[in-house]
């Protein structure tokens, strides 16, 4: 076999692995964009301060429901003021989703945009925020993608959760 009907194998081997490859791919990625589901959360606890200082953490706890109303689970969020005026404040945060197949945890810097002295009970802005997905356990081991949270209430969330990359 000469050099040149080498490269023609060697191409047209290349060319079918990468296509049967790309096919996988493809059908991967469909498979992970499916991975979505909501959940709806009612505040249970928190320690949030009266007036939020930079650097003094607070925390918020959920307890989670499904679109039929079971319990799913817990969220938990440990935030971290990072600069805080009259309009709000900036802040990190962790979040841990503790659900019945497994963990996900998350975490973002968000503005939040309520107000910074004082969270009103009632008449507060609606907000959305949106956490990265660090990790997972369980049925979410090796999870990526991303976390939703609507503020609807001072007291109530919506979350969507988006995995693109999931064991289970």
């Amino acid at each position: 076999m000469d050099r040149r009907s080498m490269m023609r194998l060697t191409s047209a081997a290349t060319i079918t692995g990468g296509l049967a490859a790309g096919a996988a791919g493809t059908a991967h990625a469909t498979r992970r964009a499916d991975r979505q589901f909501t959940l709806d959360g009612r505040r249970t606890g928190a320690n949030i301060p009266d007036v939020l200082t930079v650097g003094v953490p607070y925390y918020v706890r959920y307890e989670l429901t499904d679109t039929e109303g079971r319990a799913a689970g817990t969220e938990n969020a440990h935030c971290l003021p990072v600069t805080v005026g009259p309009d709000g404040a900036f802040v990190m945060a962790t979040l841990v989703l503790d659900l019945a197949d497994g963990m996900i945890t998350a975490s973002t810097a968000f503005q939040r945009p309520l107000p910074a002295v004082t969270e009103l009970p009632l008449g507060s802005r609606r907000w959305t925020h949106e956490f990265a997905v660090t990790g997972g356990t369980g049925g979410y081991n090796g999870a990526e993608g991303s976390v939703s949270i609507e503020h609807l209430t001072r007291d109530e969330d919506t979350l969507t959760v988006t995995l693109t990359d999931s064991a289970g």
